[in-house]
């Protein structure tokens, strides 16, 4: 073969193990370096494949219309919270050092800052101008967490009340958190002045650390927000391992765009004055775009023993997928019956092969339809558990089938009472008769 025929030939293999072959081995199968390789390439996979596939270039396009809409009260509340425990200039130094290079625009923004509180604090209703910001800023957070929560495969998100405390919460925490980094660098700078004079050999060190520190802060802001906004339970490692990435990410990223600041002339000339403004957009859209990439890498690092066959779960025939769904729901059952603690998506997934995707959609559709209901621990508010909703003794193959045949709706204007008469009865027909084939098999009892 020739070196051309060999490179063609690893080409199709690699793009046969990546898509395919790889998702058939699980993790008793390898083990060692092997196994991390093949869970990193998986991982890899599986966030390449959630951004595209569920489009989430586009949600980081909504989120930077969002992210522009809120971006001044969001300000107005994080400065003044800054203000009340007297550190307004250490919060405005510390935004303008976390994000070099845009000292015109957030200077323009402390001045609209500035304007808002005013109004806000003046207005004729001084409750409804501090209710429209508090507002403003959770239907923000809101957006982000719909976002993660999308990526997570999360159906629903946080209660009001929930949302509420907790996005005050964080928003009290942020300034608390800026002060600190910023005390943190004085007292490096003042550790590089006083002691460095003496021991010069600490130099190398010590300006290490100084390149390292925007990274550490960038990866433990990314790392928080993939660990506490979606509203699910999700794993420290994984979410410090996409935090990492992504924070080295955007940092690549901030030296790439300051670099590029001397295309400002060239801007200029197109856009005049406005120039700035497109850059500001390809800043947010493209600090977006790294955060959701990270939010799907998360995703994919805690998921990626449950996605073995996961190609065949998104061509699952109907057949199968009844099957799936009356297995599911006959477990649950039993359980209950037995009085054991009810099932979690994961531990059907772990413990019956069941592609968590799968898994989810299935118990999702189950709650839909009332058969299923969530439960939640007193003690651990995050994981969700199944147990029947409905009595057990009527949960039946034949009424579990009829339920997921009717589910939707038949709204149209087709013509089934005369011109399809006879199709629409044929399928009446077999339906009827496969009902009543299992109107008296219990789920409980199989």
């Amino acid at each position: 073969m020739t070196f051309i025929d060999r490179a063609v030939n690893f080409i199709k293999f690699f793009i046969q193990f990546i898509t395919d072959d790889m998702w058939r081995i699980t993790e008793n199968e390898v083990s060692g370096i092997k196994h991390i390789g093949i869970n990193a390439a998986k991982s890899l996979s599986l966030a390449i494949r959630s951004f595209v596939n569920e489009n989430l270039q586009s949600r980081a396009s909504a989120l930077t219309y969002s992210t522009l809409l809120a971006i001044v009260p969001f300000l107005a509340v994080l400065l003044a919270i800054a203000k009340g425990f007297g550190f307004q200039d250490i919060v405005r130094q510390a935004l303008l050092d976390y994000f070099p290079g845009h000292e015109d625009q957030w200077s323009q923004a402390f001045k609209f800052v500035e304007i808002y509180l005013a109004q806000t604090q003046s207005g004729i209703i001084v409750g409804a101008g501090i209710i429209i910001l508090l507002y403003t800023v959770i239907s923000l957070i809101s957006g982000i967490e719909e976002t993660f929560n999308y990526i997570w495969q999360i159906n629903k998100s946080r209660p009001f009340a929930r949302k509420i405390t907790d996005y005050l919460a964080f928003l009290l925490i942020i300034p608390v958190l800026m002060v600190s980094s910023s005390g943190m660098s004085i007292f490096m700078s003042t550790l590089q002045n006083s002691i460095l004079n003496e021991y010069v050999f600490l130099t190398p060190v010590v300006d290490f650390l100084f390149k390292v520190v925007p990274f550490v802060i960038a990866t433990t802001v990314f790392t928080a927000m993939y660990i506490f906004l979606p509203n699910t339970k999700v794993k420290f490692l994984p979410g410090l391992i996409a935090g990492f990435v992504a924070g080295i990410a955007f940092q690549s990223f901030q030296l790439f765009y300051i670099s590029g600041q001397i295309w400002v002339g060239k801007y200029n000339a197109i856009y005049g004055t406005f120039a700035a403004l497109p850059l500001l957009l390809l800043f947010v859209q493209l600090s977006w775009v790294i955060c959701l990439f990270g939010g799907a890498l998360a995703y994919g690092i805690q998921n990626v023993k449950r996605f073995d066959f996961e190609d065949d779960s998104r061509n699952i025939s109907r057949r199968y997928g009844d099957f799936v769904v009356v297995a599911v729901t006959s477990l649950i059952v039993k359980r209950f019956v037995s009085g054991e603690k009810p099932y979690t998506a994961d531990e059907l997934s772990e413990k019956y092969h069941i592609p968590i995707r799968l898994a989810t959609s299935i118990l999702y559709q189950l709650t839909e339809l009332h058969v299923l209901t969530e439960v939640r621990d007193a003690g651990d508010e995050w994981t969700i558990y199944y147990q029947p909703a409905m009595d057990i003794n009527r949960i039946t193959v034949s009424g579990l089938l009829k339920m997921l045949d009717e589910q939707g709706s038949e709204n149209f204007k087709i013509d089934n009472a005369h011109r399809f008469n006879k199709e629409w009865k044929s399928i009446l027909k077999t339906r009827k008769e496969m009902y009543d084939a299992n109107s008296n098999v219990l789920l409980k009892d199989l």
